[in-house]
């Protein structure tokens, strides 16, 4: 089983940029999608940005389209997001999520089984 580790969060001022990496251990990290959550208090879990492993094509939430870049890096068994001009309503606990079963990629994070611990954004001045 595929087990996930994220990093790279912290506090960064509005406008900041930070790379927040997803590391796999256990197993390839090359399940059909690899995607990218964030959870701000009180609120649901939300979709962000999704990979498919298959062509490294990416998908963005409206939200943060233009700021938030996906890669991954296979021989470093790593997704990263690459986020920038960051804004406080970006504020949240950022997770990774991949699932064997999903032949597409879901902004549902409950059709997802594999999940990092997360890491902590917080966008202040």
């Amino acid at each position: 089983q595929v087990q996930l580790v994220e990093s790279g969060g912290g506090l960064v001022q509005p406008g900041g940029s930070l790379r927040l990496s997803c590391a796999a251990s256990g197993g390839a990290l090359d399940y059909y999608v690899i995607g990218w959550f964030r959870q701000a208090p009180g609120k649901e879990r939300e979709g962000v940005s999704f990979i498919v492993t298959s062509d490294d094509s990416t998908y963005y939430a409206d939200s943060v389209k233009g700021r938030f870049t996906a890669s991954r890096d296979n021989a470093k068994n790593t997704a990263y997001l690459q986020i920038s001009n960051l804004k406080p309503e970006d504020t949240a606990v950022y997770y990774c999520a991949t699932d064997p079963r999903l032949r597409y990629a879901s902004f549902d994070p409950y059709e997802y089984a594999i999940w990092g611990q997360g890491t902590q954004v917080t966008v202040s001045s």
